[in-house]
């Protein structure tokens, strides 16, 4: 889907949002659910809901729809970042998340996962040298100090909190898995989904009955974890996320979500009515201070793009989608769609430019000297 009137990078922070209010507000339910069903079986059910429901869904639209057309298949090449990713994000994460939040306050666990921002820069910048700015960095050490006013716990080992741990090393995970994903951001988002929830809910379901851990003690608790999968964790706001991460990049995305923890405070305010100590309300100040930062951050730059070929859904309103950047249709390219959207293997000539842009499909290039604003 595509908004009337505003940009590409728009739309996306729209995306990302809507995916930050979905996840922020799951991690309240999930730790709702955490009370009537063990940890591994709770992060099992998760993700089958999100992989059923979406596997359906990818049928039907295939079989009466135009899918193929309007977003780009997975190839081959693929393959190691998807497993990555399902292992990081489906597995891993979500089962130290589910442990941890046994262990800690909700609306506590709701700020911490905002860490994730993060978490994903420095695995952005350090690894994959995704250009971040000095602006970014000053943001993300304001969330850094509030993620560690929050797991400051004077009662708990080395005065820090075990279970706030779990939740910071949830969120290292869900870094590790962003920047797996934006190698395959372009393609099918509900495709992606649909594997990853089958794959990384049948691998924990194994795991639940290796470790001895029971099934959820009724239907209803099993389908509310199946809800929460497919709205929360994996299901509708991975889809949100991977929409924006196409046009933001790794290290934006992660700053447009690290709203998420506002959104989950509130809801857990309403569930829990958990009353925080003035801790909170400053790290709370501090997250917003940094969040502020974050996504005002801009880029602009001389840069130039090496020719290049792939396959991704795009629209022709953009300089890299012209026939002067190579773009040109034969007679097997689909048909555009509703909002002047589809998908085909194309090529992008050698060009020079400048303009303000982010780490985006088109723009992962080296930097040198970086310029801000």
């Amino acid at each position: 889907m595509q908004f009337p009137h505003i940009s590409d990078r728009a739309t996306a922070t729209l995306y990302m949002l809507t995916g930050a209010l979905l996840f922020g507000a799951a991690a309240p339910f999930a730790k709702l659910l955490g009370t009537a069903i063990a940890p591994v079986t709770l992060s099992a059910f998760v993700y089958l809901g999100s992989g059923i429901v979406l596997s359906g869904y990818y049928a039907f639209a295939r079989r009466f729809g135009r899918r193929d057309q309007h977003q780009a298949p997975f190839e081959r090449s693929d393959i190691p970042y998807v497993t990555g990713s399902i292992l990081t994000g489906a597995v891993i994460a979500t089962i130290v998340l589910m442990v941890s939040l046994q262990h800690t306050p909700a609306t506590t666990a709701s700020l911490l996962l905002g860490f994730e921002a993060v978490a994903t820069t420095l695995i952005a910048a350090g690894l994959f040298h995704e250009a971040v700015g000095r602006r970014v960095w000053v943001a993300l050490t304001l969330i850094t100090g509030a993620c560690v006013l929050l797991a400051y716990e004077p009662e708990g080992a080395f005065g820090i909190s075990l279970g706030a741990l779990g939740v910071i090393a949830a969120t290292f995970c869900w870094g590790l898995d962003t920047n797996l994903s934006r190698h395959f951001s372009g393609k099918d988002p509900v495709r992606y989904v649909s594997i990853k929830g089958l794959s990384g809910g049948m691998i924990m379901l194994v795991l639940a009955v290796l470790l001895g851990q029971p099934m959820p003690p009724t239907a209803g608790l099993a389908l509310a974890a199946m809800g929460v999968g497919l709205m929360g964790f994996g299901g509708l706001m991975t889809i949100c996320f991977l929409v924006a991460l196409r046009s933001l990049g790794a290290s934006r995305s992660a700053a447009f979500f690290s709203m998420n923890p506002f959104f989950g405070v509130f809801v857990a305010f309403i569930i829990f009515q958990e009353m925080p100590g003035p801790l909170f309300y400053a790290a709370f100040a501090v997250m917003v201070l940094g969040a502020g930062l974050l996504i005002t951050e801009t880029h602009s730059h001389q840069h130039r793009h090496e020719r290049l070929v792939h396959d991704h859904r795009h629209r022709h309103d953009d300089p890299h989608h012209t026939t002067e950047a190579g773009h040109v249709h034969g007679p097997e390219i689909p048909p555009l769609g509703k909002g002047g959207y589809h998908a085909h293997r194309h090529i992008h000539n050698e060009m020079a430019h400048e303009h303000s842009h982010v780490p985006d499909l088109h723009h992962r290039h080296g930097h040198g000297k970086k310029v801000e604003k």
